[in-house]
């Protein structure tokens, strides 16, 4: 056989074995790999094979398991006038302070502009300052928003505290603040868990009463104005019967649309005493705490009313107790301007959360000093001044010889009647 025809047979089982043995070549065959003339398969092979190799992410010998895509991202982040990105949304709280005189309580409704509410003008103050998209203002779940109380109309918040995610900008606080009225502040911004939620997490509340100490004067033996000075021997008295609240009663009585064998019907005060009365513009007042679980609407107000129809001798002691019983029992309502959201506990969130490292407890001592100095400013004046050109307290006083304070709405009724609550609105706090 000749060397034509042999290199002929040569290249064709090259050929036909190049799918299975890329790498054999006339080497293999005992050729010599100069031999035969310029135009020899062998480089052709090479460029093949390290094309292959490229193909399937060869270099070098080691196999690099990355994709061009992610690449071609990291690079485009890199790109010269890409706007600036947005910070994340975290969640936080909020603590508010606000004078409630001219709002119709903390909650927003969403939809009407009718009734003027706090949380109207907080979430126009977060859209203004980039803290949240504009339709988050329009759907507040889109935050995650919740506050720890809902406020009724005409009461003021010290240590109001509100849940939601926001975007943590730089200055937040001062950003915040700039688009709010002065008689609403944000006084300080924590950091929480995911998961919070600042109305489930809150295990009790306390709350202040301020008023006119003449509220206390007996209707028969004391004067009726401004210049009544509470004794010693009558705060001991108010006291005593504040103290008869402590524990968990049935406070059926004490809001609406609520039935005596309901369970939220129940409960649990955990203290409730009358400060030193002091003046403040030749007028005396006194401050009533009352710390609790959760507040039902109007009870707090009630509570503070009843207190003060039987210490002016409209109503019998034994009242309180009946008060707590199933029958239907007329208890007076006292003005919402001396009603004051003091602060909120979370004391069960600080045990588990407050020291373990990433985050910080919820108790708020550093703004203890802004807390005060706002009360001084805005809700204390508010409360003074209202009291002396409104006289609200003054007017309701002479409301509470129209109850009937012996008699029940069940016993008026007849016999297995069903009373309903008066319709004075609804809801879970004070």
């Amino acid at each position: 056989m000749g060397v034509p025809r042999l290199l002929a047979a040569a290249g064709a089982l090259w050929r036909a074995c190049r799918p299975w043995t890329p790498l054999l070549g006339r080497r293999l065959l005992g050729l010599s790999p100069m031999a035969g003339n310029a135009k020899s398969p062998a480089p052709v092979v090479a460029r093949q094979e390290q094309e292959k190799k490229a193909r399937c992410g060869w270099q070098g010998g080691a196999r690099v398991w990355e994709e061009t895509e992610p690449q071609t991202k990291k690079l485009k982040s890199c790109e010269v006038g890409e706007p600036h990105k947005k910070p994340p949304k975290r969640k936080v709280v909020l603590l508010m302070a606000y004078s409630g005189k001219g709002y119709h309580g903390m909650q927003r409704n969403v939809g009407s502009s009718q009734f003027k509410t706090i949380e109207d003008d907080l979430v126009s103050a977060l859209v203004r300052a980039g803290c949240i998209p504009e339709n988050h203002g329009e759907d507040m779940k889109k935050m995650s928003f919740q506050r720890c109380a809902r406020t009724d109309k005409g009461v003021s918040a010290a240590g109001q505290v509100v849940s939601l995610k926001v975007r943590l900008i730089d200055d937040i606080l001062a950003k915040i603040n700039s688009h709010l009225p002065s008689h609403i502040r944000i006084l300080g911004l924590k950091r929480v868990t995911g998961g919070f939620n600042s109305k489930k997490k809150c295990d009790g509340r306390t709350y202040f009463y301020m008023l006119p100490t003449f509220a206390f004067a007996h209707r028969d033996h004391d004067v009726q104005d401004e210049t009544y000075r509470l004794s010693a021997e009558t705060l001991q008295q108010v006291n005593q019967l504040l103290a008869r609240y402590k524990g968990t009663h049935n406070f059926h009585n004490f809001t609406s649309q609520k039935w005596p064998w309901e369970p939220s019907a129940q409960r649990y005060i955990l203290d409730m005493f009358c400060e030193a009365p002091f003046e403040r513009d030749a007028m005396e007042f006194a401050v009533i705490k009352v710390k609790g679980q959760s507040f039902m609407t109007h009870q707090i107000r009630k509570m503070v009313g009843l207190v003060v129809a039987i210490v002016k001798g409209y109503a019998p002691e034994d009242v309180l107790e009946r008060s707590w019983g199933e029958a239907k029992v007329d208890v007076p309502k006292a003005p919402g301007l001396g009603l004051v959201l003091e602060r909120v506990h979370f004391e069960r969130y600080n045990r588990r959360y407050g020291n373990d490292g990433l985050h910080e407890p919820l108790d708020w001592a550093q703004e203890e000093a802004e807390v005060t100095a706002f009360k001084e400013q805005h809700i204390y004046p508010t409360i003074i001044n209202t009291e002396r050109q409104e006289r609200s307290m003054a007017q309701w006083l002479s409301t509470l010889p129209m109850h009937d304070f012996s008699a029940t709405a069940q016993a008026a009724a007849g016999p297995g009647a069903k009373v309903p609550s008066p319709q004075e609105g609804d809801g879970h706090s004070d």
